[in-house]
């Protein structure tokens, strides 16, 4: 949203925001534009007709009394995707869905594009290097680029976000069960892509894994008119721990690596392709790519040991970044820290989802914190309960950050790799600090 806000801002749009508490880095960003509230709350009182629209947050309330106001007035009120789709419907649009790896294929098309010199809109839901917002829209660019969440729009628009972009160009990554609490079942969770490919506009293109099972029952019943394009895991090898794609007899060395970003890379060229992108000015390109923030982002590293944390939490997602770890770096051991954060991840009828997704890890740490639960209303855990669900032997469960410092801190990290992976902030373990200890203890 506050991006969105700063977008507006810098297109030449009067923009004014209200929230009840404003934390970094978003404060920053909003004073050095000078859009951060005067204060904090909610007022009524500045609602008025004079307002063009109001973009609703999500996590607005349905009794925030601003909104009540904006809805007595008969005002304009968009959900942010709504309003996107108002400011990009006569550019050509690409939106990327997938329960996994969404963020990280955005991130790619953008490093491309601007690498190839292209001029075009986006939204993504992490910070990219070489990007200073998340959001940009303008007049001039004829392309959108948009990270599609299948998350609901608003609080009276409860449509997944990625049903109101309408896309010209499609991709799904995958789809594994996520969201319990507003998609109840798979089965209700699956019936959203099903919509989202009915969303693509006439003619349109959908590129696709076809790796995925579920992705591909949904694929066949499509449209006649949509094209589509499947991809795999590209030709590829892997030399002195540096991952290299192998296309027409040359060699393409990447700064990433996994399975998963050798698909969505797959991925991401065919989406350049229905833009005027060849493939060998995509590999030249992505060939500089870092990755998006918090996804497999290396925070230190000796001659003996990577410490890396990623934002992964369902299990699909967990399952992929240590296997993907492990298959870099066959000759360490590695300890993998799970944080369970999110509404899915700390609801007892989900948490069986996770068997086996920590197997590859030599040794596994799940983190909860019971303030999370009850904050969240949701129904207490147990940490035999948790235990019980991985179904893995040398896993260890606790409900204290502090002791997970202490206990890693006492490692040897030789030939070892440290991997923590959560959507939180592990109560707002400083992993920078951590990290520079472990090394100067090694």
């Amino acid at each position: 949203m506050h991006n969105l806000a700063i977008a507006l801002r810098k297109k030449g749009y009067t923009v004014t925001g209200s929230d009840d508490e404003i934390v970094e880095p978003s404060r920053t960003r909003l004073e050095r534009t000078g859009l951060l509230p005067a204060e904090m709350g909610w007022f009524a009182e500045k609602i008025s007709k004079d307002i063009d629209a109001v973009i609703l947050g999500m996590h607005a309330r349905l009794d925030n009394p601003e909104l009540i106001r904006a809805q007595e007035l008969g005002l304009k009120i968009y959900s942010y995707p709504e309003y996107i789709y108002e400011q990009t419907k006569n550019k050509i649009r690409i939106v990327i869905g997938g329960s996994h790896g969404k963020t990280t294929i955005t991130a790619m098309l953008l490093h491309v594009l601007k690498n190839c010199g292209k001029d075009f809109d986006y939204l993504i839901g992490a910070q990219v290097e070489g990007f200073d917002t998340m959001v940009k829209l303008t007049d001039s660019a004829t392309i959108a680029v948009f990270e599609g969440d299948e998350y609901l729009a608003s609080p009276i628009d409860r449509r997944p976000k990625f049903l109101l972009y309408r896309p010209d160009v499609a991709l799904i990554s995958g789809i594994a069960w996520d969201h319990i609490n507003v998609f109840p079942t798979f089965e209700n969770y699956v019936e959203q892509f099903k919509k989202f490919i009915n969303c693509i506009e006439q003619i349109g293109a959908l590129v696709y894994c076809e790796n995925d099972q579920e992705v591909k029952k949904l694929v066949a019943k499509a449209r006649a008119d949509i094209r589509t394009y499947a991809y795999s895991i590209p030709a590829h090898k892997i030399e002195n721990g540096v991952t290299c794609i192998v296309e027409e007899g040359k060699t393409y060395p990447l700064l990433v690596y996994g399975d998963h970003n050798l698909m969505n890379i797959n991925g991401a060229r065919l989406v350049c392709n229905q833009i005027g992108i060849g493939n060998e000015q995509f590999y030249q390109a992505i060939c500089s790519f870092k990755g998006a923030s918090r996804r497999l982002e290396l925070i230190v590293k000796n001659e003996n040991f990577s410490f890396y944390k990623d934002f992964a939490h369902s299990p699909s997602k967990v399952k992929a970044t240590i296997e993907a770890v492990k298959k870099q770096f066959p000759g360490r051991s590695l300890i993998a820290c799970l944080e369970l954060h999110t509404f899915s991840s700390l609801n007892e009828n989900f948490l069986k989802e996770y068997m086996g997704t920590m197997d590859a890890a030599d040794e596994a740490i799940v983190y909860f914190n019971p303030h999370t639960i009850e904050h969240k209303k949701l129904k207490p855990i147990s940490e035999q309960q948790v235990k019980d669900s991985f179904e893995k032997k040398l896993l260890t469960v606790m409900t204290d950050s502090k002791l997970i410092a202490r206990h890693l801190l006492e490692q040897n990290w030789k030939n070892k790799n440290l991997l923590m992976m959560s959507s939180g902030t592990f109560d707002g373990m400083d992993l920078k600090r951590v990290g520079e200890e472990i090394i100067s203890r090694n």
